[in-house]
């Protein structure tokens, strides 16, 4: 709970401080890794770093949660909450570095922001950062838990056992447990972090989604080679598996998270309407073969948005899953089409004409600015928002556009 004082002094003082957040974040990253290089090898992506993505995060989780205590003092933003806490346990985030990020974070704010930052204003803010990390480290306990790892400790090798190529710039690898041990549970929807050593001896990680049913002994992740942009650097971690990862090589996985994966206690049974596009259409193959692998009559609506039929990573899995449900169909959309899939729709993903199952359950991901012109078309189509769960690759950059 808020306490009503902080309250009205984080009331007063929240437009100034989302208004520097940006240049707090940047400020806190480059303090902390100054002190704290080890930070940055296994725990933080340099991708991110470099393109700002994580600095962006942060501070939308920040206003995000403080906007929300605002809005009702006696509540926490549970979404919020869930999306931020399975991030961290992916890549084993500990209760110890919550303390080391209020140092960097709260000397950051005072740098920037110099004497506007009173001692009410400094234990404003306070009580606010430790109710968000009190909440996320609760719920992160009960994550590790779960996964039945201890907080930290998600890290395990896995074997190679296929190596696939989807698309040029697509494959798959298949993988067992190296120690020989029953793979973790995990449900259709959920991602792994995948932990690698670079060429200059630091380690990067990266999320993937399963793309295959999380029910068996095996595992499946399918991976886009990531190129660069003006923006950011190459993807290191992608290009690491596409250039050296072969057959009967070894990965280290984490335990599978994700808050966003099939059938919760409200949803079991009701339709469900799958809508991706690009490698974002690696969760709803996975969702799509847990349905078939339960024989599942429920409807299922998959819907896709790809540059070709040729860079349609698993379009003939996806195809042939579908073909297996009795109740499933399949829409394409492609910029470029091809007689691969005569019945596709040419042109980018238009959600028009396109009838939404009463009550059902819609599973979003692909690239930002798709999954907001998605999300769009789906609220004027009178689909409500809590219904429409989505899945980001990286840090979360959509968190202050969720509250609708």
């Amino acid at each position: 709970m808020l306490s009503a004082e902080s309250a009205a002094v984080i009331r007063a003082t929240l437009p100034a401080v989302a208004g520097a957040l940006d240049e707090i974040t940047t400020r806190f990253y480059g303090a902390m890794f100054r002190d704290r290089p080890e930070l940055l090898d296994g725990m933080f992506n340099r991708g991110n770093q470099a393109s700002g993505a994580q600095r962006r995060a942060l501070a939308g989780s920040i206003a995000g949660f403080a906007t929300a205590l605002l809005d009702d003092p006696d509540t926490r933003p549970d979404a919020l909450l869930d999306r931020i806490a399975h991030k961290h346990a992916a890549v084993g985030v500990t209760d110890d570095q919550y303390t080391i990020v209020h140092k960097y974070l709260f000397g950051a704010i005072a740098d920037v922001l110099g004497d506007a930052v009173t001692p009410e204003v400094a234990a404003a803010w306070d009580e606010v950062y430790w109710l968000m990390a009190g909440a996320l480290i609760g719920r992160e306990a009960r994550l590790y838990q779960d996964a039945g790892v201890e907080p930290g400790k998600v890290w395990r090798q896995w074997t190679v056992v296929e190596r696939r190529t989807e698309t040029p710039d697509v494959v798959s690898f298949v993988l067992r447990p190296a120690d020989g041990e029953p793979a973790p549970s995990a449900r259709a929807g959920q991602y792994v972090s995948v932990r690698v050593l670079m060429a200059d001896g630091v380690h990067q990680l990266r999320q993937y989604s399963l793309s295959s049913d999380p029910g068996g002994e095996l595992r499946r992740i399918t991976v886009k080679r990531v190129a660069g942009t003006a923006d950011a650097p190459d993807g290191e971690v992608s290009n690491l598996l596409h250039e050296q990862v072969h057959d009967g090589d070894e990965l280290t996985l984490s335990a599978p998270f994700g808050d966003v994966f099939l059938d919760g206690p409200a949803d079991a049974g009701t339709p469900v309407v799958l809508i991706s596009a690009g490698i974002g259409g690696t969760p709803m193959t996975s969702i799509l073969a847990h349905l078939t692998a339960l024989g599942a009559a429920r409807p299922v609506l998959v819907l896709h948005a790809d540059r070709s039929p040729a860079e349609h990573a698993l379009r003939t899995e996806t195809s042939e899953l579908v073909r297996q449900l009795p109740n499933a169909r399949t829409v394409f959309w492609y910029e470029r089409p091809g007689p691969e899939e005569p019945d596709a729709h040419e042109g980018l993903m238009d959600l028009y004409g396109i009838r939404i199952p009463e009550n059902a359950t819609v599973f979003l991901c692909g690239p930002l600015p798709f999954m907001r012109e998605a999300r769009a078309q789906l609220l004027r189509a009178g689909v409500p928002s809590q219904r429409i769960r989505y899945e980001v690759f990286g840090p979360d950059l959509w968190l202050p556009d969720t509250t609708a």
